[in-house]
């Protein structure tokens, strides 16, 4: 079996939030890889949380040649020499996402080669897996988020996630002051814990779009509220911002899922940076990267959990591990995954079911990519 075909189709999806009766219009962009080999089988990658056609660039014009004959099941292999070829000074980013997205299209392939899901080649550690819900905008108003709090606990989601931060850093030039800005989140907060009560777990992201200062003064605010943990709260992970403000607040502090090689793993976990570690196998080099950077983690013990969305991809990684965690079940993110393989498992209790279908125990609706591959990619639309 060799690799005869690699294809990237980056996409712009239009989403529709309707928790609670109050409808919020988004589009979030992904990009898509698909591998064929020589005997006819195929399987599916993803990325996200980047420039989509970027992504679909590198790997339509560097990747696929290079894949070319290779043999699929090879992924430490193929992993390194993708390294080489896209990040051959150490480089992050753009390289990274499109590595991920071909690393799963591979494990994808492996599993429907050997007729098991991906989550049993990985160890078959537990068939279901806790999950969180991230359903807190920031297009929400304070009453807004508050009432979509409340439905989704009705719904049996005791584990919620809010966003803060409101890319505070990013969009200074509007302007933004960050001291508003953390000021309002403290409110926000303080509504959403008044609607789902003091013994639901809740958890914030700034979405790294605080400095240090801020970051540790909206902490202070917050730590009233019991949170579980502060994911991303400073620009770039810095880690000795991130050391100085864990040193200033009692809540559990997450980081990874932008991350995009095993080094800033090691650089986060070894200097106790953070509480939880967040690789993203979307994002952070595939699951062939995310089993060294869970391996580190388990050796240090330090818990683990999926941030970054994609909760179908990365539940595999946390069912096949003894050291996995909770997987993000992020609102905006599932709909834009059924919007291109149909409908998902969904969370019952508070846990995700893991499938018993070969690879990743779902494929792309044919019909759907057509018509989504359709609409203007990011360049010629607004991202969310």
């Amino acid at each position: 079996m060799r690799i005869a075909r690699v294809v990237a189709t980056p996409l712009n999806v239009p989403v529709t939030l309707d928790a609670a009766g109050i409808e919020k219009k988004t589009s979030l962009s992904v990009c898509l890889v698909e591998i064929q080999t020589d005997d006819g089988l195929s399987g599916h990658g993803f990325t996200a949380i980047t420039e989509e056609e970027v992504v679909a660039a590198a790997v339509n014009e560097v990747i696929a040649p290079a894949l070319h004959g290779e043999d699929p099941l090879a992924h430490e292999r193929i992993w390194e020499r993708l390294y080489w070829l896209l990040s051959p000074r150490g480089q992050t980013g753009y390289a990274s996402h499109a590595i991920a997205a071909v690393d799963l299209a591979l494990w994808d392939l492996k599993g429907k080669k050997l007729g098991q899901p991906v989550w049993r080649l990985l160890g078959a550690a537990r068939s279901k897996v806790p999950v969180y819900t991230t359903f807190g905008f920031g297009a929400y108003s304070r009453d807004e988020l508050a009432a979509a709090a409340k439905w989704w606990h009705a719904r049996g989601h005791k584990r919620l996630k809010m966003v803060v931060g409101h890319h505070a850093l990013q969009r200074r030039d509007e302007p933004r002051p960050p001291e508003e800005v953390i000021t309002e989140d403290a409110r926000r907060v303080r509504a959403v814990r008044d609607a789902i009560g003091e013994e639901a777990a809740l958890h914030v992201d700034a979405n790294c779009s605080l400095d240090s200062v801020h970051a540790t003064r909206l902490a202070r605010a917050l730590e009233e509220f019991g949170l579980s943990f502060f994911e991303e709260p400073v620009k770039e992970n810095d880690i000795p911002s991130l050391i100085s403000l864990k040193s200033k607040t009692r809540i559990p502090l997450a980081a990874g899922q932008n991350e995009g090689l095993a080094w800033r793993f090691r650089d986060l976990i070894s200097s106790r940076a953070v509480d939880i570690i967040q690789p993203n196998v979307a994002i952070s080099g595939g699951i062939t990267q995310c089993l060294k950077i869970a391996g580190l983690a388990s050796a240090f013990n330090m818990p683990m959990a999926n941030g970054g969305a994609w909760a179908h991809y990365n539940m595999h990684l946390h069912a096949g591990l003894a050291h996995g965690g909770l997987v993000e079940y992020h609102y905006p993110a599932v709909k834009v995954c059924e919007a291109i393989f149909g409908p998902l498992g969904t969370p019952v209790d508070g846990w995700l079911e893991l499938p018993e279908t070969p690879g990743f125990g779902f494929e792309p609706k044919k019909e759907l990519v057509k018509e989504l591959a359709k609409r203007p990619t990011s360049r010629g639309k607004g991202k969310a």
